[in-house]
């Protein structure tokens, strides 16, 4: 079994339908637009809400400096529960939703990039590379801003005295239009503390994040599911080759990438101007063990991210694919 169908062999559709081993690629070209969209943005948001606490301690965790005030992941996650209530592991989380129109974007850049790559090279790992890092530099222009008002309002509790901001009593206690009044709050002190470029600060630490993540990780989620298929018996589905080779990719992503994002969230939170003296200052006070500071809570949040995207991105095309194209693709 090849994943095709025989007699779609040679056929212009056959074609776009590009093939690592027995994993099928579903092109941009195959996809009905409307139904793509739609049903991609409950996707991102039901993983968003899902992972979230996991973000905000991630955050806190980077930010703190030794162990100041939280020994891990689990710890720091028992103490906000406890002190702060199930609302504290969410904080900063409806301006964080608005991330859903970057992660549109970084699909959709994906996808184009990918089909422009595909004119020049065949070479799936090329091609996931290229598109990879054009849909996190276009994403992250549009998410920088909201992941600096964001991360100030994951660090108040607990972890506000490691800040710049903190909210006002009366914005903190009343009730009243509550989550949006501590983001207004926010966002006031940052543009009268820096202006407008207060809210890309750290702008360059994230897309030296960020970009070499998404380019690290669609290379080896195509390289993981490609050996996966070899040691699997031919009638495995697909899917469940995909969904493992995604939290495996997240993971490794993760793991290179996490020394300029523990340095990216110092910069923004902490609100430093430079990227080379925050590393090394990070070096000199807390050595290279400061480099893998919320390591832990990052794979926790990426790789369930990952199998969910996965199984839901890889469902999703499947679900958009244009209506003359279902019968003649077998999964």
């Amino acid at each position: 079994m090849t994943g095709r169908n025989q007699s779609d062999e040679g056929s212009p559709k056959a074609g776009r339908m590009q093939q690592k081993r027995n994993i099928q690629i579903i092109e941009w070209e195959d996809l009905d637009k409307r139904k793509f969209y739609s049903f991609g943005v409950f996707m991102t948001m039901t993983i968003r809400a899902t992972v979230y606490p996991a973000t905000l301690i991630r955050t806190r965790l980077q930010v703190q400096r030794g162990k100041s005030l939280y020994s891990g992941t689990f710890d720091a996650f028992f103490k906000i529960l406890r002190t702060e209530g199930v609302r504290g592991l969410y904080r900063g989380f409806m301006v964080n939703t608005l991330t859903l129109i970057s992660g549109q974007a970084y699909i959709t850049t994906y996808e184009l990039v990918r089909k422009y790559v595909s004119q020049y090279s065949e070479d799936n790992t090329v091609k996931s590379l290229v598109a990879g890092g054009m849909a996190s530099l276009v994403a992250q222009s549009i998410t920088v801003p909201i992941d600096v008002i964001s991360q100030q309002l994951m660090m108040q509790g607990q972890g506000e005295h490691l800040t710049r901001f903190r909210l006002n009593s009366n914005t903190e206690t009343g009730k009243p239009k509550k989550v949006f009044g501590q983001t207004r709050n926010i966002m006031g002190q940052i543009f009268a503390a820096d202006g407008f470029r207060g809210f890309y600060r750290g702008y360059v630490a994230s897309l030296l994040t960020y970009i070499p993540n998404s380019a690290v990780w669609w290379p080896f989620y195509h390289f993981y599911a490609e050996q996966l298929s070899q040691l699997a018996p031919s009638d495995c589905p697909h899917l469940i080759l995909q969904a493992m080779a995604g939290p495996l990719a997240a993971a490794t992503a993760s793991t290179v990438t996490n020394p300029m994002d523990v340095v990216r969230a110092r910069v923004q939170v902490e609100g430093r101007s430079s990227v080379i003296e925050t590393f090394r200052q990070l070096i000199k006070e807390e050595g290279g063990w400061g480099l893998t500071k919320g390591l832990s809570a990052r794979i926790i949040s990426s790789t369930p991210t990952a199998l969910v995207m996965v199984v839901g991105y890889e469902t999703l095309k499947k679900l958009s694919l244009r209506p003359e194209l279902v019968d003649s693709r077998h999964w």
